[in-house]
């Protein structure tokens, strides 16, 4: 049975997911408006995650943290040119030049059962293999104008099931899909 691989992510109400030059400081004023305690679903979706997959530029951009947020969930950077792994997350985190379905195929075949895809060149690079199971996307309200977008070129259309849908009094929407398997025209 193959692996579930599911997106969990935050985009501008225009569909960025990052500045042009990668930062995320908007999104981080954005969450500190959340209540205490308030997460958005967030960490039920991760204790039902197996494997962290993301990009080597996501990578990036989460070890500039303050702390490593995954605590020791197998983390694995994809990408053509190997990342620099910090010693203290070398238990958890490696990386990987296979294709999507070469990962997921390995990840499957070893027992893997929900995978989580991060950052927009991988979920783009998912998306167009057929890979996405679902995706749960927040809704910021803000326009960014421009920036490094969650979705890019695809070969055809890719329909979307609505799941649920919430809103939340900060103004964050939340939508959560399945990828329908359905061919489009």
């Amino acid at each position: 049975m193959r692996a579930r691989c599911s997106v969990f992510i935050a985009t501008s109400l225009d569909g960025f997911i990052a500045r042009e030059d990668g930062r995320i400081d908007w999104l981080e004023h954005y969450n500190g408006l959340l209540p205490a305690g308030e997460d958005c679903g967030y960490g039920t979706f991760m204790a039902a995650v197996d494997v962290l997959v993301m990009g080597r530029h996501t990578f990036e951009q989460v070890l500039s943290f303050d702390a490593w947020p995954y605590g020791d969930k197998p983390v694995i950077v994809l990408g053509s040119q190997p990342p620099a792994i910090p010693p203290a997350l070398a238990a958890t985190v490696s990386a990987s030049r296979e294709t999507p379905r070469e990962l997921v195929e390995r990840l499957s075949a070893a027992g893997m059962r929900r995978l989580y895809i991060d950052g927009g060149l991988t979920i783009q690079g998912f998306l167009r293999d057929g890979l996405i199971d679902e995706m749960t996307i927040t809704v910021i309200p803000l326009l960014l104008g421009a920036g490094r977008p969650l979705f890019g070129k695809l070969t055809g259309e890719i329909r979307l099931e609505l799941l649920s849908s919430r809103s939340y009094d900060c103004g964050f929407v939340q939508n959560h899909y399945r990828v329908s398997r359905t061919a489009t025209a």
